[in-house]
C-alpha cells in the first residue's frame, strides 16, 4: 500500500500522453484493468478555464479512477483548472514538470519549470488551497546541465513542503535544446537509482517512477524501491498488457474480461460515439495494437488503419478486423 495517507492505491499508472490518452483510449485501457490510475493528456490551464469543457475535459464514470494532468506556471490559473477538474470529478490533479516540447517551452512551463522549483512550489500551493483532492507532480530528474542531485532535489523539497500528495519522476534528463520531444524519451539515460535515492530520502512520501520500462515483471522490480510504476508507450502500443496488472501489482484475482467481451463493449461504445457525432477513426487508432505481436495481428492493423478513416466507417470495420484475427488463429493451430 502507498506510504502517503492522502494518496491511493496507484501502485501502477499509464502516463499522460500528448494526443493519444484521451477519453476513448482511456476507455479501451480500462477494459483491461480496473485498477490502474488512469490520466488525461495535458490540458493547458487557460484551455481548462476558457475551453469547450465537456469537450476538452469530459469523461465517463466508468474511465475511473482517472486523474487530470494541467500544464502551466501561473498559480492562480493552475488554481482555477483544478477547481474546474475537481467539479468535473478527477480524483487527481497533476502538474506535468516533465513535458519538452517547444510549444510548452514558449509557455515556460513543462520541463523548463525544473529550473524554477520556486515557481513549481508556489502552483502547488495554490491547488492545494483550491481542491480537495490530491495534487500531485510529475517531473524529469533535471534538464540541460543541472546536477540531478540538486534539481531533483530541490523540486521535491519544495512541493512536498507544499503538500503534494506525490510526486511522479521520470527517470531521465529533458535537454530542451538540441532534442526532440521524441528523442528527449529515448536518448538521455535512464537513471532508476537516483530516483530510488529520492525515495529513501523521502519515506514517507509517495514517490512514483517512470520511463523506459516495458513490461509489468519490470514494474515489479521498482516497487521494490518506490511506491508506484508508470508505463507509457509500452501500454500504448501493447494494451493488452495492461490485462496482467490487477492480479500481478494489486493482487485482484477478479476474471478478467475476454478478448470478446472487450470487443463488444468497444464496438457498442464506437456507435455511440458517432450517433452523438464522432468517427470510428477517434476510437479505433487507439485500437490498432490491440493484438501486437499476436496471430492476424498485422491484419487487423491493415483493416483499421485503412478503413477507420472511411466516410460513414462504423463498428463494422471492428468486427471485421476482429474475424480476421480469430481466422489467423485458427489457420494457425490447424
Amino acid at each position: 500500500m502507498p506510504v502517503s495517507s492522502t494518496y491511493g492505491d496507484h501502485r501502477f499508472a499509464v502516463a499522460p500522453m500528448i494526443d493519444w490518452t484521451d477519453r476513448h483510449c482511456r476507455t479501451l485501457h480500462r477494459q483491461f484493468t480496473r485498477n490502474a490510475l488512469l490520466y488525461t493528456e495535458m490540458v493547458v490551464a487557460d484551455a481548462a478555464i476558457h475551453g469547450n469543457r465537456e469537450r476538452i475535459l469530459g469523461f465517463a464514470n466508468a474511465e475511473h479512477p482517472v486523474a487530470l494532468q494541467l500544464g502551466g506556471s501561473d498559480a492562480a490559473k493552475l488554481a482555477e483548472a483544478a477547481r474546474i477538474g475537481e467539479v468535473m470529478g478527477y480524483i487527481e490533479i497533476n502538474l506535468n514538470v516533465g513535458c519538452p516540447s517547444d510549444r510548452v517551452q514558449s509557455g515556460t512551463f513543462g520541463a523548463c519549470l525544473m529550473k524554477t522549483p520556486d515557481v513549481v512550489t508556489e502552483a502547488i500551493s495554490a491547488m492545494k488551497r483550491a481542491v480537495s483532492v490530491p495534487v500531485t507532480v510529475k517531473c524529469r530528474i533535471g534538464v540541460d546541465d543541472q546536477d540531478t542531485e540538486t534539481a531533483l532535489g530541490d523540486l521535491a523539497e519544495g512541493i512536498f513542503d507544499a503538500g503534494a500528495d506525490a510526486l511522479w519522476v521520470h527517470a531521465r534528463k529533458a535537454w530542451l535544446k538540441g532534442l526532440s520531444p521524441k528523442e528527449n524519451r529515448d536518448i538521455p539515460p535512464l537513471d532508476y537509482d537516483r530516483v530510488y535515492r529520492l525515495k529513501r530520502q523521502y519515506p514517507s512520501q509517495f514517490i512514483g517512477i517512470n520511463g523506459g520500462i516495458q513490461t509489468i515483471e519490470e514494474g515489479l522490480q521498482h516497487l521494490n524501491h518506490v511506491d508506484g510504476v508508470m508505463l507509457g508507450r509500452a501500454v500504448y502500443h501493447n494494451p493488452m498488457m495492461l490485462s496482467d496488472v490487477d492480479q500481478t501489482i494489486y493482487g485482484d484475482q477478479h476474471s478478467r474480461s475476454s478478448i470478446d467481451t472487450i470487443i463488444d463493449h468497444m464496438c457498442r461504445y464506437t456507435d455511440e460515439h458517432i450517433a452523438a457525432g464522432g468517427r470510428l477513426s477517434h476510437v479505433a487508432r487507439h485500437m490498432v495494437g490491440l493484438f501486437h505481436g499476436a496471430s492476424g495481428a498485422r491484419r487487423w492493423r491493415q483493416i483499421l488503419s485503412t478503413e477507420a478513416n472511411q466516410t460513414g466507417a462504423t463498428s463494422d470495420v471492428i468486427r471485421r478486423a476482429y474475424e480476421a484475427v480469430q481466422t489467423a488463429v485458427v489457420e494457425q493451430a490447424a
